[in-house]
Protein backbone atom coordinates (compact mmCIF):
# COMPACT_ATOMS: atom_id res chain seq x y z
CA UNK A 1 0.00 0.00 0.00
CA UNK A 2 1.26 3.47 -0.91
CA UNK A 3 1.66 6.30 1.51
CA UNK A 4 -1.33 8.64 1.17
CA UNK A 5 0.64 11.69 0.01
CA UNK A 6 2.22 9.64 -2.77
CA UNK A 7 -1.16 8.15 -3.73
CA UNK A 8 -2.83 11.59 -3.86
CA UNK A 9 -0.05 13.02 -6.07
CA UNK A 10 0.14 10.02 -8.42
CA UNK A 11 -3.58 9.58 -9.14
CA UNK A 12 -4.57 11.22 -12.38
CA UNK A 13 -7.49 11.24 -14.81
CA UNK A 14 -7.03 8.26 -17.12
CA UNK A 15 -8.37 9.06 -20.58
CA UNK A 16 -7.07 5.97 -22.37
CA UNK A 17 -8.53 2.80 -20.93
CA UNK A 18 -8.37 -0.88 -21.67
CA UNK A 19 -11.02 -3.53 -21.18
CA UNK A 20 -9.16 -5.07 -18.26
CA UNK A 21 -11.39 -7.34 -16.20
CA UNK A 22 -11.99 -6.11 -12.67
CA UNK A 23 -12.11 -9.05 -10.24
CA UNK A 24 -15.14 -9.00 -7.94
CA UNK A 25 -12.81 -8.73 -4.93
CA UNK A 26 -11.47 -5.43 -6.31
CA UNK A 27 -14.97 -4.19 -7.17
CA UNK A 28 -15.90 -4.81 -3.53
CA UNK A 29 -12.86 -2.87 -2.29
CA UNK A 30 -13.79 0.07 -4.50
CA UNK A 31 -17.42 0.03 -3.35
CA UNK A 32 -16.35 -0.33 0.29
CA UNK A 33 -14.15 2.76 -0.10
CA UNK A 34 -17.30 4.64 -1.12
CA UNK A 35 -19.45 3.18 1.63
CA UNK A 36 -16.99 4.11 4.37
CA UNK A 37 -16.40 7.64 3.08
CA UNK A 38 -17.25 10.35 5.59
CA UNK A 39 -20.48 12.24 4.98
CA UNK A 40 -22.07 15.13 6.87
CA UNK A 41 -23.53 13.82 10.14
CA UNK A 42 -22.95 10.36 8.58
CA UNK A 43 -26.33 10.63 6.86
CA UNK A 44 -24.94 8.86 3.76
CA UNK A 45 -27.44 10.41 1.34
CA UNK A 46 -25.73 8.71 -1.58
CA UNK A 47 -26.21 5.72 -3.82
CA UNK A 48 -23.74 3.97 -6.09
CA UNK A 49 -24.87 1.98 -9.12
CA UNK A 50 -22.30 -0.46 -10.47
CA UNK A 51 -22.87 -0.75 -14.21
CA UNK A 52 -21.22 -4.04 -15.18
CA UNK A 53 -23.41 -5.66 -17.83
CA UNK A 54 -22.30 -4.89 -21.38
CA UNK A 55 -25.75 -3.79 -22.56
CA UNK A 56 -26.15 -1.43 -19.60
CA UNK A 57 -22.68 0.05 -20.20
CA UNK A 58 -23.53 0.60 -23.87
CA UNK A 59 -26.75 2.38 -22.89
CA UNK A 60 -24.85 4.56 -20.42
CA UNK A 61 -22.35 5.53 -23.13
CA UNK A 62 -25.21 7.15 -25.07
CA UNK A 63 -25.42 9.71 -22.24
CA UNK A 64 -21.92 11.13 -22.62
CA UNK A 65 -19.56 12.20 -25.37
CA UNK A 66 -16.64 10.83 -23.29
CA UNK A 67 -16.30 7.71 -25.42
CA UNK A 68 -12.77 6.98 -24.24
CA UNK A 69 -14.45 5.23 -21.29
CA UNK A 70 -16.05 2.64 -23.61
CA UNK A 71 -13.53 -0.14 -22.85
CA UNK A 72 -14.15 0.12 -19.07
CA UNK A 73 -15.72 -3.07 -17.72
CA UNK A 74 -17.19 -1.17 -14.79
CA UNK A 75 -18.77 2.27 -14.69
CA UNK A 76 -20.05 3.60 -11.39
CA UNK A 77 -22.88 6.11 -11.24
CA UNK A 78 -22.82 8.19 -8.06
CA UNK A 79 -25.94 9.98 -6.94
CA UNK A 80 -27.02 12.04 -3.97
CA UNK A 81 -30.48 12.41 -2.46
CA UNK A 82 -30.89 15.94 -1.09
CA UNK A 83 -33.90 14.96 1.02
CA UNK A 84 -31.67 12.61 3.06
CA UNK A 85 -28.70 14.96 3.46
CA UNK A 86 -27.67 17.12 6.36
CA UNK A 87 -28.60 20.77 5.88
CA UNK A 88 -26.55 23.49 7.54
CA UNK A 89 -29.05 25.36 9.73
CA UNK A 90 -27.48 28.81 9.38
CA UNK A 91 -28.01 29.18 5.64
CA UNK A 92 -29.82 26.07 4.41
CA UNK A 93 -26.75 24.67 2.58
CA UNK A 94 -27.55 21.08 1.58
CA UNK A 95 -24.56 18.72 1.75
CA UNK A 96 -25.85 15.94 -0.54
CA UNK A 97 -23.62 16.72 -3.52
CA UNK A 98 -20.63 17.43 -1.27
CA UNK A 99 -21.10 14.01 0.32
CA UNK A 100 -21.29 12.40 -3.13
CA UNK A 101 -18.08 14.19 -4.11
CA UNK A 102 -16.31 12.81 -1.04
CA UNK A 103 -17.54 9.30 -1.86
CA UNK A 104 -16.42 9.62 -5.49
CA UNK A 105 -12.99 10.93 -4.53
CA UNK A 106 -12.42 8.17 -2.02
CA UNK A 107 -13.34 5.53 -4.63
CA UNK A 108 -11.04 7.17 -7.21
CA UNK A 109 -8.13 6.90 -4.79
CA UNK A 110 -8.94 3.23 -4.09
CA UNK A 111 -9.14 2.54 -7.83
CA UNK A 112 -5.69 4.03 -8.35
CA UNK A 113 -4.27 2.18 -5.36
CA UNK A 114 -5.50 -1.11 -6.91
CA UNK A 115 -3.69 -0.29 -10.16
CA UNK A 116 -6.67 0.65 -12.34
CA UNK A 117 -7.45 3.88 -14.11
CA UNK A 118 -10.42 6.16 -13.72
CA UNK A 119 -11.60 9.69 -14.25
CA UNK A 120 -14.48 11.71 -12.88
CA UNK A 121 -16.99 12.19 -15.70
CA UNK A 122 -19.21 15.19 -15.08
CA UNK A 123 -20.12 15.74 -18.73
CA UNK A 124 -23.18 13.53 -19.08
CA UNK A 125 -26.91 13.94 -19.60
CA UNK A 126 -28.30 13.17 -16.15
CA UNK A 127 -31.93 13.19 -17.32
CA UNK A 128 -31.12 10.65 -20.03
CA UNK A 129 -29.36 8.44 -17.45
CA UNK A 130 -32.49 8.64 -15.29
CA UNK A 131 -34.68 7.66 -18.24
CA UNK A 132 -32.50 4.64 -19.04
CA UNK A 133 -32.03 3.64 -15.40
CA UNK A 134 -35.25 4.63 -13.57
CA UNK A 135 -33.80 3.49 -10.25
CA UNK A 136 -31.61 6.63 -10.33
CA UNK A 137 -34.54 9.03 -10.81
CA UNK A 138 -34.80 10.27 -7.21
CA UNK A 139 -31.14 11.24 -7.04
CA UNK A 140 -29.01 14.16 -8.16
CA UNK A 141 -26.50 12.36 -10.37
CA UNK A 142 -23.05 13.72 -9.58
CA UNK A 143 -20.55 11.55 -11.43
CA UNK A 144 -19.84 8.68 -13.75
CA UNK A 145 -16.72 6.86 -12.65
CA UNK A 146 -15.34 4.40 -15.21
CA UNK A 147 -12.89 1.75 -13.97
CA UNK A 148 -10.52 0.11 -16.42
CA UNK A 149 -6.98 -0.77 -17.24
CA UNK A 150 -4.59 2.04 -18.05
CA UNK A 151 -3.68 1.91 -21.75
CA UNK A 152 -0.04 1.84 -22.72
CA UNK A 153 1.18 5.36 -23.37
CA UNK A 154 -1.51 6.96 -21.21
CA UNK A 155 0.12 9.77 -19.27
CA UNK A 156 -1.22 12.41 -16.92
CA UNK A 157 -2.28 15.66 -18.55
CA UNK A 158 0.48 18.28 -18.48
CA UNK A 159 -1.87 20.24 -16.22
CA UNK A 160 -1.97 17.42 -13.64
CA UNK A 161 0.71 18.81 -11.34
CA UNK A 162 0.07 22.46 -12.11
CA UNK A 163 -1.37 24.39 -9.22
CA UNK A 164 -1.89 28.01 -8.56
CA UNK A 165 0.70 29.48 -6.20
CA UNK A 166 0.32 28.30 -2.62
CA UNK A 167 -0.29 31.86 -1.38
CA UNK A 168 -3.34 32.11 -3.67
CA UNK A 169 -4.81 28.91 -2.28
CA UNK A 170 -3.91 28.97 1.42
CA UNK A 171 -4.27 31.66 4.05
CA UNK A 172 -3.14 31.09 7.60
CA UNK A 173 -5.36 33.00 10.03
Amino acid sequence: MKDFSQLAKERYSVRKMTAKEIPQEDVEKILQAGICAPTAVNNQPIHIWAVEREQAREQLLTCTKMQFIAPAKLILIIGAKPSEAWVRPFDGKNYAEIDAAIVTTQMMLQIHDLGYGSTWIGHFDAEKVKAIFPETAEYELVALLPVGGIAQGCEPSPRHLQTRPREELITVL
